[in-house]
């Protein structure tokens, strides 16, 4: 008999932290083409907004060649706990970011950030040590290659820490698509082109559907 348990996201157990994506490491990434990864990013960022999950933000010695906090992510959170650290590269080693965290009450947390064998892994390896469940979102998370991509993976997911990327994670926090079609598909819309097209073809059926829904309803009461 499986001892599995299947540990999957709640929503109303979970915070994002959003770990130096900074326009400065922006440029060491090279796993993911530069547009494919800002989407990424952004996507990640669109998703928490959508489930309205406490975010925190960190940027790392920003003063210097790492650069600001992505403009975009600054205006999506603008009252979010944001945690600029004056040198520690593990963001966990810096105290303020670490009772931000704590600060959300929530047991799950979902990580991102550049690069991700460094601010990446030493955060959420750090995390799991505290007691938290962390899930890493791989591609929102950024590196100089793939043999240092798959070291970090390898080394974070050794330590207990669930691998997902951003659309995972939107359906997983969501559950069901009942909850809310137009709200899911319209975020998923933004992000993904073909996902565009389904939902434009769902609308068009549902407004075909109306259409002969009314017919059928003029037909019978003449």
């Amino acid at each position: 008999m499986s001892t599995f348990k299947y540990n999957r996201l709640d929503k109303n157990n979970a915070a994002v932290l959003l770990v130096d994506h900074q326009t400065g490491l922006f440029s060491l990434v090279k796993d993911f083409s530069a547009s494919d990864f800002k989407n990424n990013v952004l996507a990640l960022a669109g998703t928490a907004k959508f489930f309205n999950l406490p975010t925190v933000l960190a940027t790392s010695f920003e003063q210097g060649p790492n650069g600001p906090l992505l403009p975009e992510i600054k205006e999506m959170f603008p009252d979010a706990p944001y945690i600029a650290r004056p040198g520690q590269i593990n963001a966990w080693d810096n105290e303020a970011f670490v009772k931000a965290v704590a600060a959300t009450g929530k047991k799950q947390l979902i990580i991102a950030g550049i690069v991700t064998d460094v601010c990446v892994a030493f955060c959420a390896l750090s995390a799991v040590e505290a007691g938290y469940d962390v899930f890493v979102v791989t591609d929102a998370s950024g590196t100089f290659d793939e043999v240092c991509r798959h070291a970090a993976w390898s080394r974070m997911s050794s330590a207990g820490v669930q691998l997902v990327n951003w659309f995972s994670v939107a359906c997983e926090l969501h559950r069901d698509w009942r909850n809310d079609i137009e709200g899911l598909g319209t975020l998923l819309a933004g992000y993904l082109p073909d996902y565009k097209n389904l939902m434009t073809s769902y609308a068009v059926a549902k407004a075909d559907a109306s259409v002969g829904s009314e017919k059928s309803m003029a037909m019978t009461s003449g």
